[in-house]
């Protein structure tokens, strides 16, 4: 099923809303992999208010929270993917973070071997 390109548009402006008031929070699995990948705080921040930041693939009835892959890059033009909880209003929830593996992953936007590959 498409995914209507507005609500994507509307999911970053309030991720990046939140990012820009510090309304998030990083689960204790986001910090792990954050550690793993040597991902700042700062990157994160980056990536997410980039001009270039993109929704990958939406999860709105996930039954955990509605949630989204995200795709943004950091000053440096290096790619980090974050899935965003976005069912608190008042509070982003950073799920995951991890650099993409251009193994599994075409420009970080198209997992490969998927139809869109």
């Amino acid at each position: 099923m498409a995914q209507n390109p507005k609500d994507h548009e509307n999911l970053i402006a309030m991720i990046q809303r939140h990012v820009a008031n510090r309304q998030y929070r990083l689960t204790f699995h986001a910090e792990r992999e954050r550690e793993a990948d040597r991902i700042t705080i700062h990157e994160i921040e980056e990536a997410l208010r980039s001009s270039r930041c993109q929704v990958v693939e939406n999860y709105p009835d996930d039954p955990r929270g509605a949630s989204c892959l995200v795709l943004g890059f950091t000053e440096q033009y290096s790619p980090i993917h974050v899935v965003c909880g976005v069912a608190e209003a008042e509070m982003l929830i950073i799920i995951t973070v991890y650099r993409p593996d251009p193994d599994l992953w075409v420009d970080g936007v198209v997992r490969k071997g998927s139809d869109k590959d």
